[in-house]
């Protein structure tokens, strides 16, 4: 069964090309021409990939996106933006999208991220290992997706806790952003590393006594990241 993809744009030309190409590539779409609709048709149906524009009539979409994340839709989604600005980027990825595109883009690349976001996705339903991995305080759960800090629970989007899980895997290794970009969201072309940098920083904010002085993550200036064992 082909995987479906819903696309929620006001643009009725965007959309056009948007499920030309998609469906080229052998998936099914649904269309929504604005938030409200966008979030009902998610609410109500499954689907495997959300594209979702930031601008949206009705309702935009991090309003939607955070609504989707709050009920517990952890279905992936690829924000379209068509303002290059970091904060635009920054809040959609911190409420829960997956990974974003920049308008105007090419429809190949949309499609090339879609199949990226749905092998990482994949992957992990797939191989993810049983086992508590644990680093001090940290207690990481693969099997059931979940994590906590000292006996406190924590609460995590899907790609937060992939991070969080490969980080604690390679405890003591300097991990690049090209690396973490290519192990944790599977992109096989040139990706914009500061998603990297926005989900670490989210990430020390739930696990860090002190975000800005991290004791478990440690930014190795000009290299990468490290997870390591607090001192």
């Amino acid at each position: 069964m082909a995987q479906k993809v819903l696309i929620v744009d006001d643009e009725e030309s965007i959309v056009t090309l948007l499920q030309f190409n998609i469906e080229r590539a052998g998936f099914e779409t649904e269309t929504a021409f604005d938030g409200l609709t966008g979030l009902q048709k998610a609410l109500q149906n499954t689907y495997d990939m959300i594209v979702l524009d930031l601008m949206l009539p009705e309702l935009d979409g991090t309003e939607v996106c955070k609504q989707l994340r709050q009920k517990q839709i952890d279905t992936p989604i690829l924000m379209l933006t068509a303002r290059d600005e970091e904060l635009d980027k920054v809040l959609g990825l911190e409420l829960g999208a997956d990974d974003y595109l920049t308008k105007p883009f090419s429809p190949k690349e949309v499609v090339a991220r879609i199949k990226a976001i749905l092998r990482r996705t994949n992957k992990s339903d797939n191989y993810m290992e049983s086992g508590e991995i644990k680093i001090s305080g940290l207690s990481i759960f693969p099997d059931q997706y979940e994590a906590s800090i000292n006996g406190e629970s924590l609460s995590f989007t899907r790609k937060e806790f992939e991070l969080l899980l490969y980080l604690a895997k390679n405890k003591g290794r300097v991990m690049s952003r090209d690396q973490l970009l290519s192990s944790v969201w599977n992109y096989d072309f040139v990706g914009d590393t500061r998603i990297v940098d926005v989900h670490i920083s989210h990430l020390r904010e739930k696990i860090e006594p002190d975000s800005k002085h991290p004791v478990y993550i440690k930014t190795i200036r000009g290299l990468g990241y490290k997870m390591e064992e607090p001192q």
